[in-house]
């Protein structure tokens, strides 16, 4: 039988990378990753609801992670689910979910401060939101204008 263990989040981490090495001499890391969703209720009105991941790297993954995320970068996250559990120092059961993160792809763009990405991601309604352009219209190559169909040749991926 087959089976799917798959966690994918794009989100704003919500605190600094911590890097630790284990007896073993493996590093890891653990963070917090913030995601939004934004829905009407059944009132009609906009409700924001945030979510908050735990998210664990290994090895060499975990030195990448400390150097490039701080507190407020935008990340994408790809891994797999897994629960721990343990017995606290004063006996009670503790359990936690996380993700295992196999693959990332840093969202931030290069020289930004993670704290303008925030303010990007804020409202329209938001003081801090700034008004965004239109999107522009892609360029149409020359063999599209002409048909109507697209040249391959001209895709830049």
């Amino acid at each position: 039988m087959i089976s799917l263990n798959k966690a994918q989040i794009i989100g704003n981490v919500t605190r600094d990378p911590e890097l630790r090495t284990i007896p073993s001499g493996q590093s890891v890391t653990n963070f917090g990753v913030a995601t939004n969703r934004r829905y009407k209720n059944a009132a009609g009105e906009m409700v924001d609801e945030v979510q908050f991941h735990e998210v664990v790297a290994w090895g060499k993954l975990a030195e990448i992670i400390t150097q490039i995320f701080r507190k407020g970068s935008k990340i994408y996250v790809d891994g797999r689910l897994q629960t721990r559990s343990w017995e606290a120092q004063d006996g009670s059961k503790r359990q936690r979910t996380e993700i295992v993160m196999e693959n990332f792809v840093p969202l931030t763009p290069k020289g930004a401060s993670p704290e303008t990405e925030i303010a990007a991601d804020a409202p329209a309604s938001s003081p801090q939101a700034e008004p965004t352009q239109a999107p522009t219209k892609p360029k149409r190559g020359k063999k599209e204008q002409e048909t109507g169909e697209i040249d391959l040749d001209e895709i830049p991926f």
